[in-house]
């Protein structure tokens, strides 16, 4: 991936979040149908913390170094939260059957690239090291995910009749998603040794 300048990235970076946040805003006070009993009140209080997640530990981790901010990495892990609002927003998750298989495997896709490229550089290991990090954290967050879509809304929703299967298949396609990100770290990653 190219890097972003610091002025173009922190442009993407704060358009990814802010209409991510204000999307997040209307689904939890807009009263609109497509919102309803999708959990948009957590959403709100936990997508912009999660989305803020990388950075900050990106910057206490470099805070006294002279190193470039990676916001194209940044870019990455917050792209797939607005993927995930703006599909609420279109009603894609109810009217397109398969939205939300697409949306796990996009997405996990995005988010791990975003954050195999924040861990590359500090990666000691061999290529198939990193690749298994990757593809091992993005199993673990799926697994997270799916847990937090059961206490936000399955539970007590219209979709509990279907859940397990459903369940199964984002872990899988989360994890799917993540080993094509580990791909494109690990290239990127031996391109940037390469050329050092």
């Amino acid at each position: 991936m190219r890097a972003l300048d610091d002025r173009s990235g922190r442009i993407v970076v704060g358009v990814v979040f802010g209409l991510t946040v204000l999307q997040l805003i209307i689904g939890t006070f807009g009263g609109l149908q497509q919102f309803d009993g999708k959990g948009f009140g957590y959403r709100l209080a936990v997508y912009p913390v999660l989305m803020l997640v990388a950075p900050a530990v990106w910057w206490w981790l470099n805070r006294e170094r002279d190193v470039a901010v990676p916001w194209g990495a940044f870019a990455l892990v917050m792209a797939p939260f607005l993927v995930d609002v703006t599909g609420n927003t279109l009603d894609l998750y109810d009217t397109v059957d398969v939205w939300d298989n697409l949306n796990h495997f996009a997405n996990w896709w995005l988010l791990l690239w975003g954050l195999g490229l924040l861990l590359a550089p500090s990666f000691r290991g061999s290529a198939w090291g990193l690749a298994l990090v990757v593809v091992g954290l993005g199993a673990v967050l799926a697994i997270g995910w799916e847990i937090g879509e059961w206490y936000t809304f399955i539970r007590r929703g219209t979709e509990l009749d279907g859940a397990y299967e459903d369940t199964l298949s984002d872990e899988l396609l989360g994890t799917l998603g993540a080993a094509c990100a580990a791909f494109f770290v690990v290239r990127s990653s031996a391109r940037t040794r390469l050329q050092a």
